[in-house]
């Protein structure tokens, strides 16, 4: 025991041992590639790799930010418009011919109408022929007030069947009113009956019918005797619808008696010459 604690104590550490050469050169190989591995990475541009760390972290490169789009180019200016075109020169038309007054009717159906001859002054007792209602005789001369106006009227007896008929004496002419016509005149309707031609031949039969309906309101005897004319020359051919018979007996009523004043005739001798006229 005694022989045990004189004995020195023993170090806690034992001392390396020296390296020997072979281990010497391992260590200052790896030192010398370590370094160089560094030096090489700093030469490229990267961070140098810790020997301590034994693998390379590595940083992954910044994103680099797309580049600003460059503002769009100016849009091109528009073209200018071009001039309007100049407007066209147009002709003067020239003044319109004037032309009698034709009667309103179905194209193709109208009829040149002379103006009407002034109505002459009337008196009492005279014999005047009223366009829609054929020979009346003035009876009187009235001044009667109508609508708040005060004018002078004819008052005219119809031969045919007694109608009273008034009309203003400042409108005789634009109403159609005149005498009785003469000789001459009468002679001249008997030889428009008398002629073969035919006054309307347009189609159909309704357009035929309102230019014959005109024919009789404009009051002319001449345009009369051509439907009384034609309506007899139809009566040979067929039977007359109830249109065509009334155009007939309207013809004859305002031609008949205004012939016998004329050719100073009784109505019965007169209704003989026409119809040996249109039996012949």
């Amino acid at each position: 025991m005694v022989a045990d604690a004189a004995r020195p104590p023993l170090q806690n550490a034992m001392p390396r041992p020296a390296r020997t050469g072979s281990a010497a050169r391992a260590a200052s190989t790896a030192s010398r590639g370590s370094a160089g591995a560094n030096s090489r990475a700093k030469s490229n541009g990267k961070r140098p790799v810790k020997a301590a760390a034994g693998k390379a972290a590595l940083k992954a490169p910044a994103r680099r930010a797309p580049p600003a789009s460059a503002p769009p180019p100016p849009a091109p200016a528009p073209a200018p418009a071009p001039p309007p075109p100049p407007p066209p020169v147009v002709a003067a038309a020239p003044a319109p011919i004037p032309r009698p007054p034709l009667r309103p009717g179905p194209p193709g159906s109208t009829i040149p109408i002379p103006p009407r001859a002034p109505a002459p002054p009337f008196k009492v007792g005279d014999k005047a022929v009223h366009p829609a209602h054929g020979v009346g005789e003035v009876t009187a001369i009235e001044q009667r007030e109508i609508g708040g106006t005060r004018a002078t009227f004819y008052i005219l007896r119809i031969l045919d069947n007694g109608m009273k008929v008034m009309v203003p004496t400042s409108a005789a002419t634009q109403v159609g009113l005149r005498g009785i016509m003469s000789d001459k005149e009468a002679n001249n309707i008997l030889s428009t009956m008398r002629a073969r031609e035919v006054a309307v031949d347009v189609q159909p039969w309704s357009r035929r019918f309102r230019v014959y309906t005109e024919m009789i309101k404009s009051g002319l005897p001449i345009e009369i005797a051509k439907v009384l004319r034609d309506m007899n020359r139809l009566k040979f051919d067929k039977d007359l619808s109830f249109g065509e018979r009334r155009l007939l007996d309207q013809a004859r009523s305002l031609l008949l008696k205004e012939l016998a004043f004329a050719k100073k005739k009784t109505e019965a001798e007169m209704a003989e010459e026409i119809r040996k006229i249109f039996s012949a």
